[in-house]
């Protein structure tokens, strides 16, 4: 679903010790965090497709409390994110990303799993569609989905950005069982 409308999106540049990516939201809520390093043209890009004839401006005060979460993350302090989001995508897509938000702060799960999540078992390239559409990255952890051999597998944010987050997870995390695939 696109929105045709002339809203305008607030994004920021976030930079906390070697992470620098650019992050956007409406008056809804987040709705863009971007791949690490990545020049601020992959949110305009993503704007344009994604919310015709929105304007983007810069407007770090009012994305703030979306970077002091993602800082609280990035510091090993935040497991959760309480910030509103503006997801724009199918209903499938919404389906996925919101059983995404279901995998819990260092632990993983397969495509297959999230297949099985939203009830679409047979579903499986759909599944890694729709997480590779993921515009939320990190907050919305698309990040913590493996192949079902528990193998890394692809990430808009490429695999160097997905590695250091499960292993940032890994690190901080106070919960049982065995290590995440790093």
């Amino acid at each position: 679903m696109e929105a045709k409308n002339n809203s305008t999106i607030h994004w920021t540049l976030l930079v906390h010790e070697d992470w620098k990516l650019y992050m956007a939201a409406t008056s809804k809520g987040l709705c863009y965090v971007g791949s690490q390093n990545k020049p601020f043209e992959q949110l305009a890009d993503w704007a344009s497709r994604r919310f015709s004839g929105s304007v983007l401006v810069q407007d770090d005060e009012k994305l703030q409390p979306y970077a002091t979460e993602l800082r609280e993350y990035f510091q090993g302090k935040r497991k959760s994110f309480s910030v509103p989001f503006d997801f724009r995508g199918t209903a499938f897509q919404l389906a996925v990303w919101n059983a995404l938000c279901g995998i819990p702060y260092g632990q993983t799960q397969s495509y297959s799993d999230i297949a099985n999540d939203i009830e679409k078992p047979a579903s499986v390239r759909a599944v890694g569609a729709a997480i590779g559409a993921n515009p939320v990255l990190i907050s919305v952890p698309c990040h913590r989905v493996i192949g079902k051999n528990g193998s890394l597998t692809g990430y808009r944010g490429g695999l160097d950005m997905k590695t250091k987050l499960l292993k940032l997870e890994n690190e901080s995390s106070l919960v049982g069982g065995g290590p995440l695939h790093v």
